[in-house]
């Protein structure tokens, strides 16, 4: 007996300092990401007088906004309201510009974000992930957060309202609120352009051969090729549009670092440029890469034409992947990128003024001095979607249905990346990419950020908001969710006010009276 009474409080004296290591925040509103919606969010809740907690896994704030993607996707700027213009105009300040400015440097971006905390007296929780999510009936209590990297001690929160404003949806997910992932059939909204589309816009020619081997099948594939049957048109599948990297560059002489070879580097990957070239011959380096210029020498480099910087079909298990996961398929993109920047400067098959034109530009000193000048940020185009109180479509899109609750306004074209690259008639030919007109701007429902009051009734989910893929392509640009991150939070300030918290109750009217004059 008395060795079992030490045994015991041996074992319980062991766990004490776990216990005592664990740290706890309570707040009136908790958000979780600090991308460009989230610091918005937090910046808005806490000038309305609540107590606030930004919570982000990375060590960087400001999302894609801060992280490359400096030529900002519009569609109409009058959709651009409240505290998203607020933003570009503060951007232009530092370019003595009297207008907003819609192209930037990554590092300004991030300092504007920078202000906005600093203003608000808000420290956010840096490299911290959610790790579970505890709830009472339809009501989220606390959640429990550990440090991304292991070092260091766990974290409790518990928020009268919290706001999930990462790309990823992992508040929401983990809190039991219906979700989906991929493409819907277009029989399941009766739409048109969802579900499976072989590509017209950055296409392979005819003529291209996927084969390591030409016209040799038992060969196997060139790397890139996706395997598989391509479908039928709009049938639904689990496929997730490509991601990249949105790459600065700059071609000032004093700023600029070398494109030199990368670790894990691998020729091999970029077989299919030189296949697609060999069909349709180099005119310039701006054939696979879609160069925007930045003030100041610098680039917002994207995706173009039929073999480039997305890497098509590897990102497909990035949504509900682990953390660890997720941060490998990220380091494959990297790896991927710098590969093929310095495939185009240096490999010899390439015509020797592409790689003229290439040494031409290196990483800028000036930008991401903590990640070897290289964005951390990852385009996660699109991840998880909430399946909420109402799903946007293409019929939002295009305007042959409307709402009268709403949140905020989308107008950029109905833009999806492409999913996959498979093998169609012995050729080789991507399939994904839809870009639709949408003829206005259209209003995005209140109902399509909050979940079904049955699943959570004080949470709202701004960034991976209720629409069908191809109603999402329009709605996932920077200037809208900073609009819905800021609607986000004055809805949740008006739960706590004056509903017990529950976001299905708010009056949007109000909120958007209020947000128009705030």
């Amino acid at each position: 007996m008395k060795w079992s009474f030490y045994f015991v409080f041996a074992l319980l004296f062991a766990a004490l300092p776990l216990h005592s290591k664990t740290k706890r925040h309570k707040v009136d509103v908790c958000v979780y990401g600090a991308t460009s919606s989230g610091v918005i969010a937090a910046y808005t809740a806490k000038l309305q007088g609540k107590t606030v907690l930004l919570v982000e896994p990375s060590g960087r704030i400001g999302g894609l906004s801060a992280g490359g993607l400096g030529q900002t996707d519009i569609g109409k700027e009058s959709i651009i309201q409240g505290l998203s213009l607020d933003f570009y105009k503060r951007v232009a300040k530092y370019y003595d510009s009297a207008t907003p400015s819609f192209t930037f440097e990554p590092k300004v971006a991030l300092s504007v974000f920078q202000d906005y905390l600093k203003e608000a007296g808000i420290s956010p929780l840096m490299r911290y992930s959610l790790r579970s999510v505890r709830k009472q009936s339809n009501t989220i209590t606390h959640i429990i957060l550990s440090p991304s990297e292991n070092k260091g001690s766990k974290v409790v929160v518990e928020a009268s309202v919290f706001i999930d404003c990462s790309y990823e949806g992992d508040l929401m997910a983990k809190s039991g609120v219906s979700y989906t992932i991929g493409r819907e059939p277009n029989s399941q909204y009766q739409e048109t352009y969802d579900g499976v589309q072989l590509s017209v816009h950055h296409q392979f020619p005819d003529g291209v051969d996927p084969y390591r081997v030409k016209g040799k099948p038992e060969s196997g594939f060139l790397y890139g090729m996706t395997g598989g049957e391509i479908g039928k048109t709009g049938d639904g599948d689990h496929h997730v549009q490509a991601y990249n990297y949105r790459i600065t560059l700059t071609n000032n002489t004093e700023n600029r670092l070398p494109i030199t070879r990368p670790e894990n580097y691998d020729s091999t990957r970029y077989e299919l440029l030189l296949r697609w070239k060999e069909v349709e011959p180099w005119k310039s380096l701006r054939d696979c890469f879609n160069w925007g210029t930045m003030p100041n020498q610098k680039t917002d480099i994207n995706n173009n034409g039929a073999f480039s910087t997305d890497m098509i079909g590897e990102n497909w298990n990035y949504p509900e992947a682990s953390y660890a996961e997720r941060k490998r398929i990220a380091k494959a993109h990297t790896d991927y990128t710098l590969g093929y920047l310095y495939f185009l400067a240096s490999d010899p098959r390439i015509p020797i003024h592409i790689r003229e034109e290439m040494n031409e530009w290196g990483f800028p000193k000036d930008e991401y001095q903590d990640n070897n000048h290289f964005t951390p940020q990852l385009y996660i185009r699109e991840s998880r979607r909430m399946i909420g109180r109402y799903v946007m479509t293409e019929h939002n899109c295009q305007h042959r249905t409307d709402v009268d609750d709403e949140a905020g306004w989308a107008a950029y074209n109905m833009d999806s990346h492409n999913s996959g690259r498979y093998v169609v008639n012995g050729m080789v030919k991507n399939e994904g990419d839809v870009q639709i007109h949408c003829p206005d701007a259209y209003k995005i429902s209140y109902r399509s950020i909050t979940p079904q009051e049955s699943e959570a009734t004080n949470l709202l989910v701004p960034v991976c908001l209720s629409a069908s893929h191809i109603a999402y392509g329009s709605i996932r640009m920077e200037p809208v969710f900073m609009v819905l991150g800021e609607t986000s939070a004055l809805a949740a300030c008006q739960a706590i006010d004056r509903w017990d918290n529950c976001v299905q109750k708010v009056n949007i009217k109000e909120v958007m009276e209020l947000f128009k004059n705030f």
